[in-house]
């Protein structure tokens, strides 16, 4: 080989370890960066004049198991899903309490029930009659507290949606930007691996949202379809649409029509069942809150307030009331009508003719809610009644409880144990998600960057470097000796 192509092949050598210290220094500084793919630099044998002379820089090759993500990505999205199921039952569970502490709807309901059997044992005492109607007027609160929680959290679900959507169309549209790069740069032989980690960490976030697949396109395109099979992007990205309310309210659904349901390109997209396309993400996740666990627990504590109100205005118990006259309790003052059960929870009320807050008298507690005087102050049949109203076990009148015959105490712990059941359920299934989404996050990162690996790579570099060094020294030290011949 000729001093010229020496020279040439020793510079060639430079350039390419130059190249590749930098993208090993790029490896080892980005260890720890989400999306970051591990670089390896590409070399090919330089040609001049049909003749090899040095090493050329073919490009650089971003490592990523896309199966492995994708797999992760699913299990991220299931973990979120169950993750944001069961943070609303915790949440009712909460605000529900167990029976043990005095502040719960079991609570309220032993209160309640205490107090009546305090006032039996001396009507004549209006302290006792007093905490009679204190204790129903906190039940009837109790009962609304619960419903205003369980309205907020779906106030709440609808806000997350609309935010989850804007992050979704906000994303799909970076992802098809970075498309249209990457395609551009690869057509133009310019370096692509900085657009791929970016496009990874956007898709990333989408995942968690709706569970997504990958799939490799041309010129290092991708396109995105959810695992349900609703196509995201293919080229252009779709554009879901979607209208928050502000406030939900007990009788606002999706079903009819107060509640805005998703909308994917125009057309309406189902967000629960089998059939749905995006199941498995948070977006999911806050529907099913909304439109499902929300109303079921609505319907619950409405079906309670109803058999409030039926115990206490059974035909028979108060002989002074008047036919088709409300009971010891009232929906906001008047009448129960069965027909319009929901959302009663919030409208419960402690019978005005017996609450002295708005003006009535503690003494018909003991005489009948429709007496118009005080009669026999020892007269404790009534308030024993009451109490006996209370407990008695009997089937509920709502049909949102099972059949079986039960005390008001008895319907309210089946409502707790259910979410508590169904709590725990998801609990299981979150952790399971999140152990598996944790266990492919630990294989995706072994096949990542390894700090000692690239060192090494880089030791070997810097002796590379050194001896193309060299043989350019040397060269040199040839070419001075050739000119003062």
């Amino acid at each position: 080989m000729s001093i010229g192509g020496t020279l040439s092949s020793a510079l060639s050598g430079l350039t390419a370890n130059a190249r590749a210290a930098e993208i090993v220094s790029s490896n080892i500084a980005n260890v720890m960066t989400d999306g970051y793919g591990r670089r390896e630099i590409v070399l090919t044998s330089r040609q001049v004049g049909g003749v090899s002379q040095g090493v050329s820089v073919a490009g650089v090759y971003r490592h990523a198991d896309m199966a492995l993500i994708g797999d992760r990505r699913v299990a991220e999205s299931t973990a979120g899903y169950h993750r944001i199921q069961s943070q609303f039952l915790q949440r009712l569970e909460g605000v529900l309490g167990t029976p043990e502490q005095e502040q719960s709807l079991s609570g309220r309901i032993a209160a309640f029930d205490t107090a009546l059997i305090e006032a039996s044992s001396r009507p004549e005492s209006e302290p006792r009659l007093a905490r009679v109607a204190d204790t129903a007027r906190t039940l009837a609160g109790q009962l609304a507290t619960v419903s205003a929680d369980i309205q907020f959290a779906r106030t709440t679900a609808d806000d997350r949606i609309e935010s989850g959507v804007k992050q979704l169309n906000s994303a799909l549209t970076r992802v098809e930007e970075l498309n249209r790069l990457i395609r551009n740069n690869s057509g133009n032989g310019r370096e692509t691996s900085a657009l791929m980690d970016q496009r990874q960490q956007l898709i990333d976030s989408i995942a968690a949202i709706v569970p997504v697949r990958e799939i490799a396109r041309e010129n290092g395109q991708v396109a995105l379809m959810t695992v349900g099979g609703a196509i995201l992007l293919d080229g252009k990205a779709s554009v879901f649409e979607f209208s928050t309310v502000g406030v939900i309210t007990p009788g606002m659904t999706l079903a009819s029509g107060a509640l805005s349901g998703l909308a994917l390109n125009g057309k309406p997209l189902s967000t629960s069942g089998s059939d749905s396309r995006i199941a498995g993400g948070t977006l999911a996740a806050d529907f099913l809150v909304r439109d499902q666990l929300g109303p079921e627990a609505q319907a619950q504590i409405d079906a309670i307030a109803r058999e409030v109100i039926d115990r206490f205005a059974a035909p028979g118990l108060d002989a002074t009331r008047a036919p088709g006259a409300s009971g010891l309790f009232t929906d906001a003052g008047a009448a129960f009508d069965p027909l319009n059960e929901e959302g009663l929870s919030q409208r419960l009320r402690l019978n005005a003719d017996v609450d002295p807050t708005v003006g009535g008298a503690l003494w018909r507690l003991r005489d009948g809610l429709g007496a118009s005087a005080p009669a026999a102050v020892g007269n404790a049949q009534l308030l024993l009644d009451w109490q006996a109203a209370l407990t008695d076990v009997q089937a509920p009148a709502s049909a949102t409880f099972t059949t079986g015959q039960r005390s008001l105490a008895g319907l309210a712990t089946d409502m707790v144990s259910g979410i508590a059941g169904s709590r725990l359920n998801a609990d299981g299934e979150a952790s399971y998600a999140k152990a598996r989404a944790d266990s492919l996050l630990t294989m995706e990162l072994a096949g990542g960057v390894d700090s000692d690996q690239e060192i090494l790579s880089l030791l070997l570099i810097e002796q590379n470097y050194a001896a193309n060094a060299k043989v350019v020294q040397t060269v040199d030290d040839m070419i001075k000796l050739l000119l003062g011949m």
